[in-house]
């Protein structure tokens, strides 16, 4: 569960320790008109008995000046017994020397009187969130003892359950799938669990990334060809098809494939038989085919640079991976998982991740997504001095990022916008995130592609020269 969904299915408890009792009633409704459920004590010694009893709370704000125990005395007892729970510690007599005694004794923030109540809710609002993070890396942290092996899907969010459902259901049928996700999402991953969950899994699984190799080669990598078939061919070589005969090939990139190959990879698929270069006679070949791409094949085959008939011979079926930063606290799983396999292959023991450090894992977009993730993470193992992964072992753009949002409901009623604005900002947000990848776009919106076409002319979001006279028919 995303830690931000947690701190909404129930009203976070919060036991306010002051000896003023008309203080301690105004601000325990004032928590209560802000959505928080508050508990006064006169005395630090009840806070314990109230603590001792096994009460639920969230978090503690506490006054420093108090009699019998302070407020500073308290943090401390409570960082010993229950380190998990933030302290917050409010005094009229606010100085340096107290805020620092306050930290040191474990508190998680300090105010000083007089506050407005909103800064004390915001306080609590950023220890609960805090708290519930350290929780979540903690839980992983455990679970990472048995991480998964990183060639693996790892994730719980809602975006990946939809991928392993249709993973599921599709990895027994035979026919073609279509992978499509942003560049470094981990397309291929997809593609190998389709493999394990298929009853092909005792074949082979073939890759070829068809953007990395020379189109004047690219013929005979797929199809093998005979010995004296062209100047450098001093022997005959099978193909992909035949190597991956009985088995899975996954060609990702599919959407670099050169134009003058598409007819070629389109008969094998429909007929099953292959052609060696130079031969004379077709191979037969029993091959299921895993495509993937980040680019948006349908507005290729608007553009005539992909054939439509090999497009739908490919994407019977289609599996959307969703880009790292729509994946929610799937970045801390993962994040633990590839800290566990580069914390063993470089002999470097390491008890997990800060919660500091992963609240920037959380805030930054990744737009290089599961790879970058990985180096990411690679490169904090390698630097970190600790027995932690912290901030200053991050990047320092994933270290420095500032969350950018986009205001759609403004605070101030005077800047309050039509309904076609608020449209507009959203659908601008989907194709920045989605960059520009129109498939992607309709799938987060919930909207058919013609319908899309329409908003994005309506908006003045198609570039100039890709303004279809007449939008895709679904």
């Amino acid at each position: 569960m995303n830690r931000d969904d947690a701190s909404h299915t129930q009203q976070p408890s919060v036991l306010l320790v002051d000896d003023d009792a008309n203080m301690g009633a105004t601000v325990v409704r004032g928590l209560a008109k802000l959505g928080m459920g508050a508990e006064h004590v006169g005395s630090a010694a009840e806070a314990l008995a109230r603590l001792d009893a096994n009460a639920a709370f969230d978090a503690v704000v506490t006054d420093v000046r108090m009699q019998g125990m302070d407020g500073i005395a308290l943090s401390e007892r409570i960082a010993e017994t229950n380190p998990e729970l933030p302290v917050i510690v409010v005094t009229g007599f606010g100085s340096l020397e107290t805020a620092i005694r306050a930290m040191r004794a474990g508190a998680y923030d300090f105010l000083t009187k007089p506050f407005e109540i909103d800064t004390l809710h915001l306080a609590l609002k950023r220890a609960i969130q805090h708290k519930a993070l350290r929780e979540e890396v903690r839980r992983l942290r455990a679970e990472g003892r048995g991480a998964a092996p990183s060639d693996e899907l790892v994730g719980r969010s809602p975006a990946m359950q939809r991928v392993y459902d249709l993973v599921s259901r599709v990895a027994d049928a035979e026919v073609s799938v279509l992978i499509t996700g942003e560049t470094g999402s981990g397309k291929e991953l997809v593609a190998r669990a389709l493999h394990r969950q298929s009853r092909r899994v005792a074949g082979p699984f073939v890759t070829l990334n068809c953007s990395a190799v020379p189109e004047a080669l690219l013929e005979s990598e797929l199809f093998g060809h005979h010995k004296g078939a062209f100047t450098d061919a001093r022997g005959a070589r099978k193909g992909l098809f035949v190597q991956a005969h009985g088995g899975t090939l996954f060609l990702d990139e599919i959407g670099d494939l050169p134009l003058a190959l598409q007819p070629k990879l389109l008969r094998a698929l429909q007929e099953r038989m292959i052609r060696p270069v130079g031969a004379d006679t077709e191979v037969p070949v029993d091959v299921r085919v895993i495509a993937a791409t980040h680019r948006d094949l349908e507005q290729m085959v608007e553009e005539r640079t992909f054939r439509e008939d090999l497009y739908y011979r490919l994407n019977v079926v289609t599996i959307d991976l969703p880009p790292l930063r729509a994946r929610g606290n799937d970045v801390l799983q993962l994040a633990q998982t590839f800290l566990e396999v580069a914390s063993h292959r470089s002999n470097k023991p390491l008890r997990g991740i800060r919660p500091e450090a992963a609240e920037r894992l959380l805030a930054y977009p990744w737009p290089g997504n599961v790879r970058e993730l990985v180096n990411c993470i690679e490169r904090a193992v390698a630097l970190t001095r600790h027995d932690e992964v912290t901030v200053e072992d991050l990047p320092p753009k994933v270290r420095d990022h500032q969350r950018r949002t986009v205001v759609v409901v403004p605070d101030r009623p005077d800047e309050l916008v039509p309904m076609d604005e608020i449209e507009r900002r959203y659908l601008e947000k989907v194709m920045e995130s989605v960059r520009g990848n129109k498939t992607q776009a309709a799938a987060v919106l919930g909207w058919d592609r013609k319908r899309l076409y329409r908003k994005l002319e309506k908006y003045g979001l198609l570039p100039e020269g890709a303004r279809p006279t007449d939008p895709p028919q679904d």
